[in-house]
């Protein structure tokens, strides 16, 4: 009797830790990821109608990206018009590293039509990005990712593994307020060979509009 009650016990067990390291492996992305997860793979179309992936994204130089600096960001969100032009200078000052700075719209443009295709390709336009601008057609990508507002940055070395998460700076509205540049300093620190200090900070923005 009593070797069957610890067999029973060892069932359970077993049982409990195998669901719990399931559970771990995040393998669906339905709570998005955390810092050193893999980020999850995308094929969305950019502003020039054609379709970007990890396998075909290459920095400023035509090489293989070192990192990727992913921003889910749109047209029509104060926050993130705030902070258009930093992800301007984030690219041309980290493309060329081996860094470029990926965006994608994640708003669904039947709720917010400012931020439909044709809209992101005239803003795009006349911001003059020099980055990818991708639209997460059917909202299939930011729930992966976990993110929740624009903008809201994830920074991924070259083996797509999330470095850091979070704000681009301390000052989401006002630029010239800007004490602390976490994700400069969260490249620095990779360049270095070292983890970032800091590797997550709250994203301030608007909502992701869904329908």
């Amino acid at each position: 009797m009593k070797k069957i009650i610890l067999l029973s016990m060892a069932f359970i067990l077993f049982s409990f830790t195998g669901s719990q390291k399931l559970f771990e492996k995040k393998s669906d992305f339905k709570d998005g990821i955390e810092i050193g997860d893999k980020a999850p793979e995308f094929n969305l179309k950019n502003i020039d109608g054609k379709k970007y992936s990890f396998d075909n994204i290459r920095d400023a130089n035509g090489n293989k990206p070192k990192g990727y600096i992913i921003v889910f960001t749109c047209n029509t969100c104060p926050y993130a018009q705030a902070n258009e032009q930093r992800l301007i200078e984030l690219h041309n000052t980290y493309a060329s590293k081996g860094y470029p700075v990926i965006a994608i719209q994640p708003n669904d443009p039947e709720v917010k039509p400012g931020d439909s295709f044709q809209a992101m390709k005239k803003n795009a336009s006349e911001k003059g990005f020099p980055f990818l601008y991708l639209l997460d057609e059917g909202q299939e990508i930011f729930p992966k990712y976990g993110a929740t507002k624009t903008p809201e940055i994830y920074l991924l070395d070259s083996n797509r593994i999330l470095r850091y998460h979070g704000a681009i700076d301390d000052s989401p509205r006002d630029e010239n307020g800007v004490s602390e540049k976490f994700v400069e300093k969260a490249i620095e620190a990779l360049e270095n060979g070292k983890q970032p200090e800091i590797n997550s900070t709250k994203a301030i923005g608007c909502s992701i509009k869904t329908a």
